[in-house]
């Protein structure tokens, strides 16, 4: 059996450099435009951003209101699908809807 020398000393992952930090999170943001309709708006947040019929008339209301609102909170990769996500189906109802991402 071996034994441990004890001017040696084993390095944890506690002494190392490494972090354990989560990646950066973004919010999604729909902006408010006078030409895509309210019934489209909350089709997209339930569809794409799978909100309930209730969350997704409320965050309508508040980029009706006051001219944007957030989605939700994903990291990039996600954040960067839905903002695509929403341009295609805009676009393919022929509407200007906007939405745009930042770093929260």
């Amino acid at each position: 059996m071996a034994t441990m020398d004890p001017e040696v000393k084993k390095e944890t992952s506690s002494d190392s450099d490494f972090k354990n930090e989560h990646p950066p999170m973004y919010k999604v943001i729909l902006h408010n435009d006078d030409y895509t309709t309210m019934d489209f708006v909350v089709e997209i947040l339930m569809t794409v951003f799978g909100k309930s019929f209730e969350i997704a008339t409320q965050i309508m209301l508040n980029v009706h209101e006051q001219g944007k609102g957030i989605c939700g909170i994903y990291t990039r990769d996600v954040a960067e699908t839905k903002v695509n996500t929403v341009h295609i189906l805009a676009r393919e109802r022929e509407f200007p809807l906007k939405s745009t991402m930042e770093k929260e």
